[in-house]
C-alpha cells in the first residue's frame, strides 16, 4: 500500500478502529494516494492490531499503563510517531486525551473523528445528548486537534437525521456508517490542501 511519492499517515487506535478499516478500506478501493505508515495502539489486545498485521501495515503498541504519567506516554508515543514522518496523525477512537506539548508537536496535523456536529456536544455520551436536547440533526465532525477538547477547527461534517423513536444505539449507528465515509473523504482532502 505504498508509493514514496504519497502522502502517508500514522493512524492510532485503542480497540477494533472501525474508522481505521474504513480508512484502509478506501484507499484500496478508491486509490486515495495515501500510504498507512503505522498503526498504533496503547493497548496490547486492540482487535485493530490484528487488522493491521493482515493488511501488512507496521504496528506498534506503547502501552499507557507501563508509564508513570500521561507525560511520559505521550513523549513516548511522539517519538514513535516521529519514526515514520507522517503528513498526518489520524485519531480513530484513541481513547487518551493527548497533553497540550503532544498537540503542539503535531501542530495542524493531528485530526480527530467526533460523533457530533462540532461545536455541539463535545465529549462523552454525544447520541443520547442530542436525543435529549430535541436535535432534528445529528451527525459527525472531522476536526483539527487542539489542547481544547474537541475543539480544534471543523475539517468536514456528516450529517443525520434524528427520527422519532431513535434510541442511543439506532443513532449512533446511523452516524458511524456516515463516519466511514467522512473521514477518508477529509483526510484526502487535509492531505490535498494542508492546513500548515
Amino acid at each position: 500500500m505504498s508509493n514514496s511519492s504519497n502522502a502517508s499517515i500514522v493512524i492510532l487506535i485503542s480497540g477494533r478502529g472501525s474508522n481505521m478499516v474504513s480508512i484502509v478500506e478506501a484507499i484500496k478501493a478508491e486509490n486515495l494516494p495515501i500510504t498507512v505508515s503505522a498503526v498504533i495502539s496503547n493497548r496490547p489486545n486492540a482487535p485493530g492490531i490484528e487488522f493491521a498485521k493482515q493488511e501488512n501495515i507496521p504496528t506498534a503498541v506503547i502501552n499507557h499503563q507501563e508509564f508513570e504519567s500521561r507525560e511520559t506516554f505521550d513523549q513516548a508515543l511522539a517519538a514513535e510517531i516521529d519514526t515514520y514522518s507522517p503528513n498526518l496523525v489520524v485519531l480513530a477512537g484513541f481513547m487518551r486525551i493527548l497533553t497540550t506539548e503532544f498537540v503542539e508537536h503535531f501542530a495542524n496535523r493531528l485530526v480527530n473523528i467526533h460523533p457530533a456536529l462540532l461545536p455541539k456536544f463535545k465529549g462523552l455520551n454525544t447520541h443520547q445528548r442530542a436525543i435529549d436536547a430535541g436535535e432534528t440533526e445529528h451527525g459527525a465532525s472531522v476536526h483539527i486537534v487542539t489542547p481544547e477538547l474537541d475543539d480544534g477547527p471543523v475539517v468536514m461534517q456528516a450529517r443525520v437525521p434524528v427520527l422519532a423513536g431513535d434510541t442511543e444505539e439506532t443513532l449512533a449507528a446511523r452516524v458511524l456508517e456516515q463516519e466511514h465515509k467522512l473521514y477518508p473523504a477529509a483526510i484526502n482532502q487535509l492531505l490535498k490542501n494542508p492546513t500548515r
